[in-house]
């Protein structure tokens, strides 16, 4: 668990606060009152390697945690099937279809079982997501831009170099069990799209993965105005771990 010290479910509907970072707006299976697929990380890069672990869930972003088990947030929709191993979301990777979501019962995160196992390396949880001040990245298939429904989908995943800062950041955060996410120089963060996805650090070079995208710290449903609260999964690592019958070693 990450220290006391340092986009909870929302309603699409309203904005970052009353709303998820799930995608806004208007094709495929996506969370209610937003359905099209999303844009990406705000004022960050493509992807600069192809991170085995990503896991395109429409309309959202997700993380492989097991061969046969992702995580996202709670208030995306359970899909019928996902791209796993890929940053191209049209392409590349596996696709492969969902049994059923595991909601946690306090904070925005949710397993899904997949039906069969992939061949992809998945992200490490660690036991503690780091102290303020730890260096992390965040990835997903969000808005580019920051003003919701201002752009389109990107097909290659974008990410974005920050950090942990302290809760005092971000509005309405449960300390023990989210994590407080920089919006580096200010003006770049997750985005609508970006539900569920990635929050990584470097453990012994190897990409650990701490926290799945939830909501924005603060009420605007401008993306990148302020930090971002991630649901921090080393705290709720034992749950995680009963819930797939054992994660990796």
């Amino acid at each position: 668990m990450k220290p006391h010290s340092l986009l909870a479910r929302l309603l699409l509907a309203v904005g970052f606060v009353a709303a998820g970072l799930a995608a806004p707006a208007a094709a495929s299976a996506a969370p209610a009152g937003a359905d099209d697929i999303g844009i990406l990380v705000v004022n960050g890069r493509p992807a600069t390697e192809n991170y085995p672990f990503m896991v395109y869930v429409s309309g959202c972003t997700g993380s492989l945690i097991k061969s046969n088990w992702a995580v996202t947030a709670k208030h995306c929709p359970t899909p019928s099937s996902v791209r796993v191993g890929s940053v191209n979301r049209t392409s590349g990777g596996t696709v492969v279809g969902v049994v059923r979501g595991v909601n946690h019962p306090s904070i925005d995160v949710k397993l899904l079982q997949l039906s069969s196992s992939v061949a992809y390396a998945p992200a490490p949880i660690p036991t503690s997501s780091g102290a303020v001040g730890t260096a992390t990245r965040i990835i997903g298939w969000g808005q580019t831009c920051a003003p919701r429904g201002c752009g389109s989908s990107p097909t290659v995943a974008n990410e974005l170099d920050t950090s942990i800062v302290a809760d005092s950041r971000c509005g309405g955060i449960n300390g023990p069990y989210e994590i407080c996410t920089n919006n580096t120089n200010g003006n770049a963060g997750a985005c609508y799209g970006d539900s569920g996805g990635p929050q990584v650090r470097r453990v012994n070079g190897v990409w650990n993965l701490i926290g799945a995208t939830s909501r924005a710290g603060n009420s605007s449903s401008t993306c990148a105005t302020a930090p971002s609260i991630y649901g921090d999964l080393p705290s709720i690592r034992s749950w995680i771990n009963s819930q797939v019958g054992g994660l990796p070693a």
